[in-house]
């Protein structure tokens, strides 16, 4: 059985949508390979931050191996769908726990999240189907 990857032509998957969907994918995936790496070294800002957000110390690096995985799945093309429902899943419990100590940041994670679906969208010719977009 081809794939879709298979079946569609070079030049269609250079086309100016992908590009800008791989740049705004890429801008995702740089920001949470930072903020998940940032967790894993226990860096002592993120560990006053989460403090703040009422997350123990000992669970930084925990958050960080599962900012990092999410992020993988999302980068790999077969599971990128998973990763970006992932994504969204751990930026929406990071909305949550901004919202909840009135912080005014919230919203940037909800725009992490939505870049990660627009990034997808866009480099993704199998998501184009589901939202009827005309041209």
């Amino acid at each position: 059985m081809q794939s879709i990857a298979q079946t569609v032509p070079l030049a269609a998957k250079a086309d100016k949508s992908v590009l800008i969907g791989r740049g705004v994918s890429g801008l995702v995936v740089l920001f949470m390979l930072f903020d998940g790496v940032s967790k894993v070294i226990v860096e002592q800002h993120v560990v006053k931050a989460m403090a703040e957000l009422g997350w123990p110390p000992e669970q930084t690096a925990a958050l960080g191996i599962l900012v990092i995985a999410c992020t993988a799945l999302y980068v790999i093309p077969r599971t990128s769908i998973v990763g970006a429902i992932l994504l969204t899943a751990f930026l929406g419990g990071a909305t949550a726990a901004k919202v909840r100590i009135e912080e005014a940041s919230a919203l940037f994670s909800v725009a992490m999240g939505v870049l990660a679906w627009l990034g997808l969208f866009l480099r993704d010719e199998r998501l184009r189907p589901l939202l009827h977009v005309r041209r």
